[in-house]
């Protein structure tokens, strides 16, 4: 199957400044074309986080590549030959349009997509879509004012490993790829395709009469005969399953938007803050199979085999979906870091000597270790690996997998969640008891690289936030569940004695240093700051003197857009009390720095970028790290915003809004009954507060703390 290269070249989007989603659209004036042995980051993207598509154009072919987030081939060896798959293509051939112009737009209410031909006053549109409810795909043509000869086809890439197979039965044709051949797992998926209005498969498109094309996919996984099924599933689609189909898929849409909701005056950050979630919708929702590296899949041969890399890259897409009330989009995060767990045992007893568990930098789905036995060479050295493992002489990977369930847990407190996740914690626990270091009256990190590859370091800046992380969410755990409090007073000795930050002195003032012994600083990314964010070890709670040397180095870094670390970058910054109106205007920026589909230009990590400013709003609207909740925190003077169902630690949903300054209509809707503790929005007044539409207590300071009951609704309310 060929591929092909284009430049695209990015053209910004007027928007209406509307704040719902249905307000913002993405827009293509060129053709985006599928980089070769890679995934295009800059092609119109559909999905229902299961089934994802994407379109690219080339000569006189459209083309349509299929891809299904539990369709790998699964074998624990890098070897380059696994990692995701490309279900397969539908190539769609227009005759006289040969390097017609294009132009496309696509909805984010919905995804719905439409690209428009343009050849010799002959024009053809094209308006595909997803199905958010069932695995199915739809996609229309229309010829406009002159017939168009159009011939359909589905295909697949060439690959050894593959086992393909493309035939027809009636009119349905159907093509089905699966890898059975020297995998740990095998693998199947099955696509079926039925033209509808028209038969056959080169059809006289007519002015007067559009082309549906209708197709089906499914995986083994899912289905035990999954070309049994799809063909079943396609023989009786028509026009009125398709109406029926996008009633359901608007529904779904319609209740996705109103999970929760922000309003900022600034249109260019509402577009790509729904931009962010519109593409975690449409590539994360199997509870089994989170989205690798790139999301969508258009080639057997992606970067770094498109897996889910762990020191960072993996979980960066899931940071912003906690406080976005997204929780079915980041519940499938944390599946292949609990499988790991067996081989993660194994690591830690052979390579550290330890209990618990030790993982190396990238992992697959149900156990499988794509990076098993990487040779030595280039980027590779010797030393980065270890009993096969691919670890770059990290410590940190399994402790990084703890983030985002450590944001799920303090954002809901399902009981049933932590009982989920308590395994893994525990186990992250166990083995940092046993590797670290007692000297000196403190806990002492040896051996444990900052960076990849950058050696036998000393107390890693980043592994000290984690472990911070780690330990206070092994004994929030520990205490909900009632289990293993006898250990509690160990997990705190390790908490208060763990060894400082490392500090240095660059350009005349105090910063962080990225280690204590070893680097000391590097200008190509943005681990100096990942112990504030993701890892939560300081908030606007800390010192001053802490708080004070986290905004020099923020300034020092300026690592504003950066291929590694931007998406924690904006969030570190806001938490810490960072100049709010340079934060806005880096993430203004940022914003405009995407291809149309809001992929970040020249990043060649994929979707990791996705929720970057969804992140950083939601904090700078609701902030709630260390459960003490602040609104809007990073707008100053007359501005003018406001939120609806943030979710902050605690369990709680808060809506608030801003007009000129003044913050008005705060709700806190509590789910688990958790004390609440707010910096009061109206400093100098009292605060009335308001029960499930009853007049309560009145409260004053600084800072308020009240009990809660589960399911209450609390108004809140300045008192002159």
């Amino acid at each position: 199957m060929k591929k092909y290269f284009i430049v695209l070249l990015f053209q910004a989007v007027v928007l209406s400044g509307l704040a719902q989603p249905g307000a913002y659209k993405n827009t293509w004036t060129k053709p985006p074309i599928h980089i070769p042995n890679h995934v295009s980051t800059d092609a119109p993207l559909m999905g229902n986080g299961d089934l994802t598509m994407s379109v690219g154009y080339k000569g006189d072919c459209l083309q349509y590549y299929l891809s299904k987030n539990d369709f790998w081939r699964l074998r624990s060896q890098a070897d380059g030959l696994s990692g995701p798959r490309v279900v397969g293509s539908l190539a769609i051939t227009i005759v006289g349009f040969h390097d017609a112009g294009f132009t496309a737009g696509q909805q984010l209410s919905n995804g719905v997509t439409t690209c428009l031909l343009n050849k010799n006053n002959q024009k053809i549109s094209v308006k595909s879509w997803v199905s958010a409810v069932d695995n199915l795909i739809f996609i229309e043509l229309t010829a406009i004012e002159k017939a168009t000869r159009v011939s359909v086809h589905l295909t697949a890439p060439e690959n050894k490993q593959a086992r393909l197979n493309i035939g027809q039965r009636g009119d349905v044709y159907w093509l089905s790829r699966a890898f059975k051949d020297s995998v740990d797992i095998p693998t199947e998926v099955a696509v079926a395709l039925k033209t509808i209005n028209y038969s056959g498969n080169t059809i006289e498109l007519q002015p007067d009469k559009k082309l549906v094309l209708a197709l089906a996919v499914e995986s083994r996984f899912k289905k035990a005969e999954p070309l049994k099924y799809v063909l079943g599933q396609i023989k009786n689609t028509n026009s009125h399953t398709i109406e029926t189909q996008m009633l359901r898929h608007n529904r779904w849409w319609d209740a996705y938007w109103a999970k929760s909701s922000v309003n900022v005056r600034d249109t260019v950050l509402m577009k790509a803050y729904y931009q962010g979630l519109y593409t975690m919708a449409a590539c994360s929702r199997d509870i089994k199979f989170p989205p690798g590296l790139f999301g969508w899949t258009s080639t057997d041969a992606p970067a770094w085999n498109g897996d889910y890399h762990l020191n960072y890259n993996f979980q960066a897409p899931f940071y912003g979906l906690y406080a976005a009330n997204r929780l079915q989009q980041a519940a499938p995060h944390d599946a292949p870091l609990l499988d790991f767990m067996r081989r993660g045992e194994w690591y830690a007893k052979n390579a550290t000597h330890t209990r618990g568990i030790l993982y190396p930098v990238g992992i697959g789905p149900m156990g499988i270790e794509v990076t098993r036995n990487f040779a030595v060479g280039g980027y590779q050295k010797a030393a980065d690996i270890e009993h096969g493992g691919l670890f770059y002489q990290q410590r940190s990977n399994a402790s990084y997998g703890l983030i985002n369930m450590a944001q799920y847990w303090r954002c809901t407190y399902d009981p049933a969640y932590g009982k989920k996740i308590y395994p893994y914690a525990l186990a992250i626990a166990n083995f940092w008891e046993d590797y670290l270091k007692f000297e000196n009256g403190r806990y002492v990190i040896y051996g444990d690289a900052i960076h990849e590859g950058s050696g036998q370091d000393m107390n890693p800046i980043l592994s000290l936030g984690l472990l911070r992380n780690a330990f206070g969410l092994v004994i929030d755990l520990s205490s909900a569940l009632k289990v293993d409090e006898n250990r509690q007073t160990k997990w705190r000795d390790i908490l208060s004695k763990l060894s400082d930050f490392p500090v240095q002195i660059r350009n005349g003032r105090k910063v962080f240093r990225y280690t204590e012994k070893g680097m000391d600083w590097a200008d190509g990314n943005g681990l100096g700051i990942q112990h504030i964010y993701p890892s939560n070890a300081i908030t606007l709670d800390s010192k001053e003197e802490e708080l004070q040397v986290a905004r020099n180095t923020v300034d020092e870094m300026k690592r504003w857009q950066d291929t590694n670390t931007s998406n924690s970058f904006f969030t570190a910054a806001i938490r810490v009390g960072y100049n709010p109106s340079v934060v806005l205007a880096e993430l203004h920026k940022y914003a405009l720095h995407t291809y149309p589909n809001g992929f970040q230009l020249n990043n060649p990590h994929g979707i990791e970028n996705s929720c970057t400013v969804v992140n950083a709003l939601d904090e700078m609207l609701c902030m709630s790290a260390g459960n003490v909740i602040r609104l809007f925190n990073g707008f100053l003077g007359d501005q003018t915003a406001s939120f609806k169902d943030i979710r902050a630690w605690g369990a709680f949903l808060i809506s608030a809004e801003l007009k000129h300054g003044i913050v008005s209509d705060v709700k806190i809707r509590s789910e688990q009954a958790k004390p609440c503790t707010l910096i009061n929005p109206w400093p100098g007044q009292k605060v009335h507060l308001i029960r499930n539409g009853k007049s309560s207590e009145t409260m004053a300071g600084v800072r308020i703390s009240f009990k809660t009951r589960k399911n209450e609704l609390i108004q809140l309310k300045p008192i002159a």
